[in-house]
């Protein structure tokens, strides 16, 4: 099995790549749902993001209110440690299983891929034989963010100033997807990348 990393910032495409890598045959799994799933009713998490923030993020149902969270999370570096510091050992946890499970299960020679918004800021590094960034020209993530996904403008520049950028990710990088042009070329360029990908198995992928 060879365990590989795809990362990059919000509006970038990366979990488009993944859905791609995962049409090719690549076994992915998306470390943004473990985030929802951990702030699902029931789970312990949720219980510790009542106490920190108070009632005012949850709906009437007990549900959690992302939109009301993200307000006051991503203005606020301090906020957002401690969610993180609440919510990262949950998905860790949920992650290290997956990875473990794929380990036992898969081929030799399969592709595994890790799809995680903070994977350079999270992970141990070392364990993945490859690293995958997905990068994006500043003005079409936003241009993306805001009218495919409908968030504020100000929402958007905090969400982004949030996270580490694109130089940083690429100090880090095996690989780089460029996915400032169309769906054609961000296929075909995933295309290409599991060619290599998968070519490369028998001597290891770095």
């Amino acid at each position: 099995m060879k365990l590989v990393g795809l990362t990059g910032g919000i509006g970038s495409g990366k979990s488009t790549v993944g859905r791609l890598l995962s049409a090719h045959g690549a076994a992915v799994c998306d470390v943004d749902q473990f985030a929802r799933d951990v702030l699902a009713p029931g789970e312990p998490a949720l219980g510790e993001v009542r106490d920190r923030f108070g009632d005012g993020v949850f709906n009437a149902d007990g549900t959690l209110d992302r939109q009301a969270l993200a307000l006051i999370v991503f203005p606020d570096p301090v906020a957002l440690q401690a969610l993180e510091t609440i919510t990262h050992p949950h998905i860790k946890n949920k992650l290290d299983q997956w990875v473990a499970t794929q380990k036992a299960e898969s081929a030799s020679d399969a592709l595994v891929v890790v799809d995680h918004p903070l994977l350079i800021e999270t992970q141990d590094l070392t364990t993945y034989d490859a690293i995958i960034v997905v990068t994006c020209e500043d003005e079409v993530r936003r241009q993306r963010l805001i009218t495919a996904r409908g968030l504020d403008p100000g929402d958007v520049e905090a969400r982004i100033a949030a996270q580490i950028d694109d130089d940083a990710r690429r100090m880090h990088a095996t690989h780089v997807i460029d996915n400032s042009g169309d769906e054609e070329q961000l296929e075909a360029a995933v295309a290409a990348l599991y060619a290599t990908l998968t070519a490369a198995s028998t001597n290891g992928l770095r």
